[in-house]
């Protein structure tokens, strides 16, 4: 009996847009020459140093910016620019910014890479006022440059984006480095009935924009309102990092995250729950098939329980899954993770690795 055409065709649709579903959203743009490639004008440059408040293409500087290419540098130093051949380096007390068109209300995360240049604490100053952040870069996580991703929520229909050094450095060469900034738009997720954890699986993130193969780095506290990655909280000292699937082995779906700084890189998340009521909790550890190798231990809490999940990886891409129970104490219950040692990577002692956090879910036990 031959199929109607028409019900083959909604059927092909009903595929199609649920496989659409599963894919990461693509609102990411570059700001405007937000890679740095549009050249300055010959005329506007003294050696590296931009001379006037429009000299950048597409921005508005202010003290001493410089435009520089990436490699080696006169006195040995190195740019680790990754995401193109230009980037800007902001001296002391000096800024660039940008207005850009955004929607009152909705959540943003600002996604770019950044380094240090010099072997000293440096801090990159973001603002989209009211909101203002510090992200220290003193941390290389992997050498050949980090990308980062900071988070806002727009309060009109235009924000003036701000990347600042405010310190005082005691050599006046060194200061942060850009070299790409984009933007991606964020739609807030919710819980369900079947599970109480809002983003479990990390599908709403900072999905890398500018092929980096390192992953994007979650500064630390982050707060949930304009978190960079939807409904969780990075409440550490140091980075957690955000990974896709793309790049790294990812135990289900689209993102995870890397929790690459042993006790000073926590996520949590403050869950609705009844008061004396029994939860379940599951999730799941493994490794990022990023040459993490060694005895790997994420512990959670969650209302007055501790769980401890110990994993054993061989860099293969491995994982698995644990449950426990917990009683709540209270009608909200912080859960919170985090990894009990430090690990770099076997092929590179320079860049920071951690197990893999994914699929987190909490539900009421009848």
């Amino acid at each position: 009996m031959a199929v109607p055409l028409s019900i083959v065709c909604l059927a092909f649709l009903f595929v199609a847009s649920a496989f659409a579903s599963l894919q990461p959203r693509i609102p990411e743009v570059y700001l405007q020459n937000g890679n740095f490639e549009e050249k300055p004008n010959p005329k506007d440059l003294l050696k590296t140093k931009l001379i006037g408040k429009n000299s950048l293409p597409k921005w508005e500087i202010n003290g001493l910016v410089e435009y520089v290419s990436g490699g080696p540098q006169p006195g040995g130093m190195f740019f680790p620019v990754t995401h193109g051949t230009h980037a800007v380096r902001l001296g002391n007390e000096a800024s660039i910014s940008q207005t850009i068109k955004v929607k009152a209300g909705q959540r943003y995360a600002l996604i770019l890479g950044a380094s240090r240049t010099c072997a000293q604490e440096e801090v990159l100053r973001i603002s989209v006022l009211p909101q203002t952040g510090d992200v220290p870069l003193q941390t290389l996580y992997s050498l050949n440059g980090d990308v980062i991703a900071w988070g806002f929520k727009a309060t009109s229909n235009v924000a003036k984006v701000t990347f600042h050094n405010p310190g005082v450095q005691e050599d006046p060469a060194c200061g942060p480095l850009l070299d790409a900034i984009a933007i991606r738009e964020f739609y807030p997720p919710m819980p369900t009935r079947a599970n109480l954890v809002k983003n479990p699986s990390f599908e709403e993130g900072p999905f890398p924009i500018f092929n980096s193969t390192n992953g994007v780095l979650l500064p630390p506290q982050q707060q949930d309102l304009f978190s960079p990655l939807p409904g969780w909280i990075v409440e550490s000292l140091k980075a957690v990092k955000f990974i896709d699937a793309n790049h790294f082995n990812v135990p289900f779906g689209l993102g995870a995250v890397e929790l690459v700084a042993g006790r000073e890189s926590a996520i949590a998340q403050i869950i609705r729950t009844v008061t004396n009521k029994v939860y379940k909790i599951t999730f799941s550890v493994g490794d990022a098939k990023n040459g993490c190798h060694g005895s790997m231990m994420v512990e959670a809490f969650a209302a007055k329980d501790t769980f401890k999940v110990p994993f054993k990886s061989e860099g293969k891409g491995k994982f698995i899954t644990a449950s426990f129970k917990f009683k709540a104490v209270a009608p909200r219950t912080r859960l919170t993770f985090y990894s009990s040692f430090y690990h770099t990577r076997i092929d590179d002692f320079g860049s920071l690795c951690g197990p893999v956090l994914d699929q987190v879910i909490v539900s009421p036990l009848a």
